[in-house]
């Protein structure tokens, strides 16, 4: 084994970058290392971590309630105050996604999102409470947590894009705008047509002409469709400029809403106005700002003191109603000032766990970790670093990591800042082989050749359907670290990480690491 991965890390094109490889048996010994101990970005394979922690303390069956309260009085179905979207942290609200996850080949013809079904299921219950008017605003109130969109680490230039979108307790289609781009018929002259999913009117596209248009094309000998995107930090108005041709068919892409609750607040005036009621003032967000004056890394790596209760497992699963806190407004309950008018609860924890899993998916991972912290902590406006807090001491205490073999930064692994070791990764896999959800949990990692991020990687025979694992990328880092089944018939674990790679090498490194997995599958 030694010697295949010594020969494939010393090929040409990946030889200047940096390796490492943990493989142990799923009774916890040791089977083959090789730089096991060294730090490595985990890019996606974070979410290793964040997903083990929150499914063993929020539990597979955990709900989140997004709520909307009128505050102010009542009158003649008149809403003298302001309506308040209440944020709780679920992933999947007014989702861009089709649930339970299926892949798209096993997709029935009629699976659809829910998109904006969920605002216009909370705004039928409004109206059938009576209220035809709202002397107020519409607040999008993302208060739950601290308003920290992007964690330290994060890359600006992911600001831009769907992947990238900000964290906040009340997101929308998944904080994410598709777009499309449609050219029109060969031998017109007419402008391509524009589209935002959701159609939410918050967005406008080249407000200013000088900024740029898109062409329909049709003489000229494009090769594909050239489109350039800018929007400014908190703009409300995106810039595309370029070419699309009528032979390559539409142009798509995915955007990030990166003002969520406001975001949020226009759906539902949108949506209370389908429904014949009137919004007499305007949208706008609530927030709430960190006033934490310490230093968010030594907070970070501080044991949480309801963690230190003698007698009591701080990481068992519980309930929301263990905590008053939590029960009231951090979950968007109603206060004595205010009125109770609709609300949405979400699809179970399992649900999401298997979609973020399966797509990878950033946003969602950010939402588990906060909404952990918040189940333990029970706090509204919950710091980023009590969530991280409470899954270090989850990872050194209860999994028995040495503390010294990761530093998180965030819950999905777009940070750079994010280190692990291989020899931790193939760790905490063995914890979660010996939980009682751990079948669910393993059912929701990509299978190779078959589904989610390993679809196109081991197609064949003996590798495809018998490799369950999370992939991870991010710059010039790859990542690959689960459970594989081997040639013996046994289940083994393994981590196979690698950093620093050359960005020109052409997919080399991911070529390498499926030889190592393979490798691996031969020897033991």
């Amino acid at each position: 084994m030694g010697t295949q991965v010594a020969s494939l890390v010393a090929q040409p094109e990946v030889s200047r970058a940096h390796w490492g490889v943990a493989v142990m048996a799923l009774d916890g010994t040791p089977l083959y290392g090789y730089e096991e101990g060294q730090y490595f970005r985990p890019a996606s394979n974070a979410k290793l971590f964040t997903s083990v922690a929150a499914t063993q303390m929020l539990g597979l069956d955990k709900r989140f309630t997004t709520t909307v309260v009128g505050r102010g009085d009542i009158a003649n179905g008149v809403l003298q105050g302001d309506l308040i979207l209440k944020g709780g942290g679920d992933a999947n609200f007014a989702s861009g996604y089709v649930l339970p996850y299926t892949p798209k080949a096993q997709r029935s013809a009629d699976a659809k999102p829910a998109g904006l079904a969920d605002f216009d299921d909370l705004a039928a219950q409004i109206a059938a409470k009576g209220i035809r008017e709202v002397d107020g605003d519409v607040v999008g109130d993302d208060t739950r947590f601290e308003y920290a969109p992007y964690p330290a680490g994060w890359s600006e230039e992911d600001m831009m894009w769907g992947y990238g979108a900000p964290v906040s307790a009340l997101t929308v289609h998944d904080s994410q705008l598709d777009l499309t781009i449609t050219p029109a018929p060969a031998g017109t002259k007419a402008s391509p047509t524009i589209v935002f999913d959701p159609a939410v009117p918050f967005y406008t596209v080249n407000a200013t002409p000088m900024d740029g248009h898109v062409w329909s094309v049709g003489t000229q000998d494009l090769k594909r469709n050239q489109v350039l995107e800018d929007r400014e930090p908190y703009a409300r108005d995106f810039h595309f400029f370029g070419y699309v041709d009528a032979r390559h068919g539409a142009y798509t892409d995915e955007l990030a809403v990166d003002r969520p609750a406001e975001f949020a607040a226009a759906a539902l005036k949108q949506a209370l106005e389908q429904h014949g009621i009137t919004v007499k003032g305007s949208i706008r967000a609530q927030h709430y700002h960190s006033q934490f004056l310490g230093s968010d890394f030594e907070a970070s790596h501080a044991l949480p003191a309801a963690a230190q209760v003698p007698g009591l497992n701080p990481f068992a699963e519980a309930a929301d109603s263990h905590c008053d806190a939590q029960s009231a407004a951090a979950v968007g309950q109603p206060s004595d000032q205010e009125h109770l008018l609709a609300e949405k609860q979400s699809v179970p924890f399992a649900v999401d766990l298997k979609l973020t899993m399966k797509e990878s998916q950033n946003l969602h991972a950010e939402l588990m970790l906060r909404n952990m912290g918040v189940n333990r902590d029970c706090m509204t406006g919950l710091y980023l670093h009590t969530a991280l807090a409470w899954e270090r001491a989850f990872l050194t205490r209860e999994v028995g990591l040495d503390g010294d073999d990761f530093q998180l930064f965030d819950g999905s692994g777009l940070s750079t800042k994010d280190l692990v070791t291989p020899r931790a990764t193939a760790q905490l896999l063995l914890y979660a082989s010996k939980q009682p959800w751990f079948a669910t949990w393993k059912d929701a990692l990509p299978v190779a050749g078959v589904d989610g991020t390993l679809r196109a990687r081991f197609p064949d025979a003996p590798y495809k359907g018998h490799i369950f694992a999370k992939t991870g990328t991010l710059g010039e880092s790859r990542a690959l670290s689960g459970y594989l089944e081997t040639a013996s018939g046994r289940t083994v674990i393994f981590s196979v990480m690698v950093d620093t790679h050359a960005p020109s090498d052409g997919g080399s490194d991911t070529k390498v690491m499926d030889a190592i997995v393979k490798a691996i599958a031969g020897a033991f």
